[in-house]
């Protein structure tokens, strides 16, 4: 397994720095559970706007990376590349693959929302719908790169697809030079293994913050490696990993690093209140972050597993914003 490297973060920030936006971040408010501003126990809240990013999400970073990375090498074949994801990770790849001229094939679950498939194919890449599960597409999609020879791509487990999303720890520190503590949704874990990459370097905490009914990273510490775990939550749709990268186990093992989950209700009161409060349209992932962190104003979190300490500079990464505007924030049964 490759150990991802602050060095790792460091060549892939420099391959993608002329291809991404820049994330925004933001001050925010930190809610009566930590303390009003100003007074004891307060601690100062900013929110990362990755969801502006290309294609909706920070997917875009690690997928420009990898394909970049590939070009350098010599090694795009003419079938072009192919990934299997519940979204996200698709429309990132297709965007890279057609920045780059390269063909793209994205595998997606049946239950895959709508918004998504349609901007898959507005990015020029064919688009194939298997199976119900990300585990069922994938499978598909191994099938495929073996017979055409296409680049397999992945949505989370490649070491350049991890080091492309930590990407956004220094973007961070550039506008929060005294940040504590990044907190990040995980779901396969890519995100969480490149941002812990580039925190322990810079001796930052990072909180992974899943949904209890999709929670393949702390499941994983659980039992002290990578098992499969039940996928039944609102968030599904971006975090529904069946089981979370090595490099996430590895990372969470760290000092510094922790791993929390919240329940879907928190998730969706999370969302409902970064639309509320501060007209934010975002994916039950960021909800999930915001979820994770006490004292969140207008979020419902004050009872949320991880509580900053007084004085202690937190950044939410809001992650993506690929969900149905017309689709309410509100737990689908079974789902």
């Amino acid at each position: 397994m490759h150990h991802l490297s602050y060095g790792d973060v460091k060549t892939a920030a420099d391959r993608v720095a002329d291809g991404i936006r820049p994330v925004a971040v933001v001050r925010a408010d930190a809610g009566e559970g930590a303390g009003a501003a100003g007074s004891t126990g307060a601690y100062e809240l900013y929110f990362a706007l990755e969801f502006m990013q290309h294609t909706g999400s920070f997917k875009a970073r690690g997928a420009l990376n990898f394909l970049v990375a590939h070009r350098e090498r010599g090694e795009l074949p003419e079938a072009g590349v192919t990934i299997a994801s519940g979204g996200n990770a698709g429309l990132a790849c297709a965007w890279a693959a057609r920045g780059l001229g390269v063909p793209a094939t994205v595998f997606l679950p049946e239950t895959a929302p709508q918004l998504k498939v349609d901007r898959l194919r507005g990015y020029g890449a064919e688009v194939r719908l298997v199976g119900t599960e990300y585990a069922e597409a994938a499978a598909a999609c191994e099938a495929f790169a073996a017979e055409t020879g296409a680049l397999a791509s992945h949505a989370y487990d490649h070491p350049l697809i991890a080091a492309g999303a930590g990407t956004l720890v220094e973007e961070i520190r550039s506008q929060v030079p005294l940040v504590d503590t990044v907190v990040v949704a995980a779901g396969g874990g890519g995100l969480f293994a490149g941002v812990a990459a580039a925190a322990q370097h810079h001796g930052i905490r990072v909180v992974a913050v899943e949904p209890e009914r999709c929670r393949a990273l702390n499941a994983a510490l659980e039992a002290g490696r990578v098992v499969d775990v039940e996928i039944d939550s609102v968030a599904a749709d971006s975090l529904g990993a069946r089981r979370a990268t090595p490099m996430a186990l590895t990372a969470v093992g760290h000092r510094n690093m922790r791993s929390v989950v919240v329940p879907d209700t928190a998730v969706t009161a999370a969302r409902n209140g970064l639309w509320e409060l501060y007209r934010l349209a975002v994916e039950n992932a960021a909800g999930t972050a915001v979820a994770g962190v006490a004292g969140v104003a207008g979020c419902s979190t004050g009872s949320a597993p991880y509580v900053p300490s007084p004085g202690e500079r937190v950044v939410v990464v809001l992650c993506g914003a690929n969900a149905d505007p017309a689709e309410p924030a509100q737990p689908a049964e079974g789902r």
